[in-house]
Parts: structure tokens; sequence; C-alpha cells
């Protein structure tokens, strides 16, 4: 392919792409297989190599393509069935003994095995006569709203082509032959969009701040050091897309006066930065990156920088720390990175969601973009949505759509019929909400005021069997595992904070203790260097903001309603309930269980490690956790 000089030469092909797309799936079949992250762990490559070993064998021809993540994620993995004519057709939960199934009765017979099936796309959104949902209906999907997350599990994420297909690089062809730079940072303001990486900053006003800097270089850089626990909102955007990264990032160093830029991705993303590299080098194989973008006088060249997985590197200063080779440790601001950034010189940073949204409101414009949402929190937001909910995976819903839609129309509900407890919203830095704050919007504004954050999209929901105290310990214990330990408010308050937690988890908390929580928490907040130690002490107040009485009666009572903190309870086996089976004693992995088959065993407290496998897999109910406040007390030892 020859490098495309002109708006033209890129509309002609995307018009002469799109025709031989439409030409093959009107004359061939094609299978696609979910190949982002999730869908390879749940062995989508052993479906792939089945379906190419069963087509082989029946000598049968159709183009199998790995797409992205789709976003449902506890349905992986996910294969589309497309035939010429027909409505494609996904199947969920494929492994590869019902592959010679669906080959033989779809591919082959051109019936959809409705129970197999998960859904299908038409273009009018009308089920078959089989009355298949359409995606448009599945629960899942029905107040959702893909903007970044578009072509995830849509197009070949490897192919430009179909990237072009999916108007790609058309918001950058508008910017470079129709908008001044001023007027692509105008056209970014008017929108409203706020960054995604969890600050919430004015896009194109640090854009602006950036482009009215004094000094070249200029640099552009992505952050894509997605590091918090549970979230995986930019490495499926990454894998899925990596072409609207680039758009994105080519566009805002067209704003900027930038010409070179870096996209900072951790090294435990092997496939999102195969698959960037990958798109890197097409990009520049047809003209849209490097000297003279569509015969412009715009040139940009970007880098792929890998992260050696630190937390702090997703705090900016650290990551161009990091960029430069040195220890990625923050630095006091200002200047801020727009003035003073790599090299000293002004770098714009933004998150990977920012940069996939940026294309699509150039192209369709500011006004089609703040019409999502709402006055102050514009667009959509992506969300790796996990814990105790029924379909996790990855959403992208308008901004102002509550919590309890999130959780219950998107999300299922809780599992087993549980009751919901809570849900964190901003990873390990956010903060979690209780029941009564469900029908709050997820917004930046109405998070914030209500106890939490938006932060950079994980949000993680809790139910009945969690202990609130032990939920904030957890993420306690990363975020001051990650301090990177430049400052001592960080470094010794997170340690601080956790020896509290951690006594009141075990039993040994006192009253006081509540206070303490309350005065090292302030002091972090006001004192530390950057947003990681600002923010650790986060879930950790809004848990006892909310959850108090859980904290008390820990306390107290030396008591966890959920029956997990270990200092507090022991098993013990039920002697009239327990008929001997032996289940127990062959989980347990320290010897604590005894008895004869067909006797009722007994648990030694002394051996016991409290992991409760012996209580998961009794069925009959003769395991039950017994509280210390029922225990004997033992003498306090008198001092000598």
């Amino acid at each position: 392919m020859s490098a495309l000089t002109n708006t033209e030469s890129l509309e002609s092909l995307r018009v002469a792409v799109q025709e031989r797309l439409d030409d093959r799936r009107a004359g061939q079949a094609t299978i696609l297989v979910g190949m982002g992250t999730c869908g390879i762990a749940a062995g989508a490559s052993e479906v792939a190599a089945a379906i190419r070993s069963e087509l082989d064998k029946r000598k049968l021809e159709a183009q199998v393509i790995g797409v992205g993540c789709i976003g449902m994620c506890a349905r992986e993995p996910l294969v589309d069935f497309q035939l010429p004519g027909r409505p494609r057709v996904t199947y969920a939960n494929v492994k590869a003994d019902v592959v010679p199934r669906l080959i033989e009765e779809h591919f082959v017979g051109g019936q959809v095995v409705t129970k197999l099936a998960l859904a299908q796309m038409t273009a009018d959104g009308i089920a078959p006569e089989q009355e298949l949902a359409t995606y448009q209906d599945l629960p899942f999907y029905k107040k959702q709203l893909r903007i970044a997350m578009r072509n995830c599990g849509m197009i070949n994420p490897e192919s430009i082509d179909e990237y072009i297909a999916a108007d790609g690089y058309r918001g950058l062809a508008k910017a470079l032959t129709g908008m001044e730079p001023d007027g692509v940072i105008e056209e970014m303001k008017d929108s409203g969009l706020r960054g995604r990486g969890g600050a919430g900053f004015m896009t194109g006003v640090k854009w602006e701040f950036c482009r009215r800097a004094r000094g070249t270089p200029k640099y552009v850089i992505c952050n894509a050091d997605e590091g918090d626990p549970g979230a995986f909102m930019d490495r499926s955007i990454l894998e899925g897309d990596p072409h609207a990264v680039l758009e994105g990032m080519t566009i805002a160093g067209y704003a900027i006066g930038a010409q070179e830029g870096y996209i900072y991705c951790r090294a435990e993303y092997p496939l999102a930065i195969e698959r960037l590299k990958k798109a890197i080098g097409q990009a520049h194989e047809y003209g849209l990156m490097g000297k003279n973008i569509l015969g412009t006088d715009f040139s940009f060249d970007l880098r792929v920088k890998e992260g050696a997985g630190a937390f702090v590197c997703g705090e900016e200063t650290a990551l161009i720390a990091s960029i430069e080779g040195k220890r990625g440790e923050p630095r006091p601001r200002p200047p801020f990175p727009a003035v003073s950034g790599l090299w000293n010189k002004p770098s714009n940073v933004n998150n990977v969601k920012s940069y996939s949204l940026t294309p699509q409101i150039i192209l369709h414009g500011a006004d089609w973009f703040k019409g999502i949402g709402t006055e102050t929190s514009t667009g959509t937001a992506v969300f790796a949505l996990t814990g105790k909910i029924k379909n996790t995976g990855l959403i992208e819903v308008p901004m102002g759509i509550t919590l309890r839609e999130i959780i219950y129309d998107v999300g299922g509900g809780i599992p087993k019929k549980k009751q919901f407890k809570a849900v964190q919203t901003g990873g390990p830095l956010g903060g979690c909400l209780p029941e009564s704050a469900l029908d709050t919007p997820v917004d930046f504004d109405s998070l914030t005021r209500a106890g939490a954050t938006m932060g950079s999209g994980g949000m993680i929901v809790v139910d009945q069997d969690t202990c609130m105290v032990e939920f904030a310990r957890y993420f306690l214990t990363f975020a001051s595992a990650e301090s990177c330990g430049k400052c001592v408010p960080c470094r010794i308050g997170g340690q601080r904070l956790l020896e509290v937690l951690t006594r009141i988890a075990e039993g040994s908390g006192r009253m006081e203790d509540l206070d303490e929580i309350g005065y090292i928490s302030t002091q972090m907040q006001q004192a530390s260097l950057c947003a990681l130690g600002q923010l650790t002490p986060g879930p950790v107040m809004a848990s006892l903001r909310f959850f108090r009485e859980e904290y008390e009666a820990h306390i107290n009572e030396h008591f966890c309603q959920a029956g997990v903190c270990k200092g507090m309870f022991q098993y013990e086996i039920d002697q009239v309930k327990c008929p001997g089976c032996g289940l127990c004693l062959k989980v347990c992995t320290v010897d604590a269980i005894s008895g004869e088959k067909k006797k009722p065993h007994q648990i030694n407290p002394v051996n016991c490690i409290q992991c409760g496998a012996c209580y998961d897999v009794c069925n009959l109910g003769a395991i039950h956790v017994r509280h210390k406040e029922s225990l004997p007390v033992e003498a306090e030892p008198v001092a000598e």
C-alpha cells in the first residue's frame, strides 16, 4: 500500500475497503473469536485452533479473525458466526469440544444452536424467527453507549484497513486539512471532555496550556500505566482498537505543536504492546504517521515505552521520570508538565480513554459530544465492573447514569440472591458507597460529593459476605506497598495506617484507633507529595464513614459480621450434623481436621489457618463460624 497523500486518498481507501469487506461478508463466511487477554485466558486460543482444524478437516472455507474484547468478559470465550446474508450470531462460553457441533449445525446446516447462542446483530435490530435476542436488547448492553469502545470486539485490531473502514483517521484528516491548531483546542474545550485518568481536568484547557507554553520540542504522552486492582479498561482499548489511541494522540500533537510522543504502557500488558507497535508500523506505511501526514506540513511520530509495573508511575511526573530513564518518583508541582515535562519541555499527558474519545469529538463535533452525559461531565465513562456482580466485564455508559442502573440493569445484580453491601469506585485510592447511595449519578462531581471518586474507571461491587474493615485493609495494603517512599507522609503514614487497621481486624483494636485513623489520614492528605499518598486513606475513611458500626463491633465485641477476620472467629464442626463424609478432611491442607470415616470430625483450632476451604466444601451446613464473644475469654497476662 502506497502512502496516503491527501484526504481524498484516505476517503477513496475507506470506500474501497468498505466495499471489499461488504463483498467478503456477502460471499464468504466469517468467524470472529474474542482474542483480548480475557478471552485468551478463558481458552480462546484453543477454541480458534479447534475452529481452524474443523474447517480444514471438512474442507470448508471461512475467515477466522481474532477481535478485541466486546466487554462481556464473564462470557468468554466469545465466538461470532457471520454467514453470508445472515445476522451475526454470538456464542458464549465456547469450549473447544463444542466447536464440531457449531460447525455442523450453524456453519453447514445454517441453523443457530439456540441453546449455546447469546445474541445476534442485525442492521435493523429485529430478532429472527428463533427469537434470539439482539445485542441492543441484552440487559448488559441496553443502557450502554459505546464511543471509546465503539470498535472493540467489532473489528480486527491488527488491521488498519478495518479501522479506516469504520471511519478511522477521518477525525485526523478533518483536523489537519480543515482546522487550525487553536480551532482543534477550542473544539475540545467546547466538548467539555474531562480527562479520564482520574483527576477530571478539562482536556482542552490542558492542551491550551501546553500550546501556549514556551519551549520546543513539545511532547504528547499517553498514560497507559493502568495498575489498579480489578481495572482493565485501558488494556482492553489498546488491545481492541489501538489505532483510535494513535489517531487521538496525533490530533493532540497537531493541536499543541508537538512532533513526537510516547505511549507509556506497563510491561505486564504484552498483547497491548504488541498490537500498539503493529499499529504504529501500519500508520507509518499508510502515511498516517511520520513525515508530512496526508500531504500536509505536519509530521508526528510515536514510541512505546514499557514500564516496570510501579503503581506510582500512573502519576504523570513519576511517569515522565521513568520515560527519562530515572527512578519513577513524583516531583513537586508547579511547574506542571504542560510547562516543564519530559526533559523539561512542555508535555501533554492524557489517559488512553481521553485520546480514544478525541477522534470522535473532532469528527462529529463538540455539540454532539456534550449532548451526551451531564452539563459538567459530558460524554461517556468506561468502567471495569467486577466483584460480586453477575455480569462482570467492561462497560461504557453515558455520564449521569446512576450506580443502581449500572449494578442492577447492566451488571445484572448480585449473584446467589445475596444482598448488596457497597460499591468501590475509583480503584484502590477511591471510596466505597453504601446502598443508600445507589441512586447517585455517576459523574465526576456527584461521586465526589457522595464520598467517592470517579478515578480511572474501576468499579468493584461487594455483597453481605464482605467485611468492610478487611476490604479497606486490602486496598490499603496495596497502596502502602506501592508508595515510592520519596515523601515521609506517604511512606510512613501508609504503614502506620495499615498497622492500625490490622490491629482492628485481628481483634486487638481500641476505640482510640478510630481517632488515630482520622489523624493519620488528614496528615497524609495534606502533606503527601502526590495523589498516591493524598488518596491512600480514601477507602479507609469512606468505609469508616459509612460502616462505622463494623469497626466498633470489631473493637468492642470482637465480632466480624462477615466472618472473615481470622482473629475473631474459629471454624467448628457440628457433631450432630456431621456424617463423617471426609470432604472437609480432604480439602484441609494443614491437617487441622481429624476423624474416622462415617463419624463426626473435629477441627483443631491450633492448626487451623481459617482458610474457609472446609466451610465452602461442606454442603450439609455441618461447619459453622463461632465468634470470639462466644468463646472462653483468656485471662490477661499479669505484668511482672
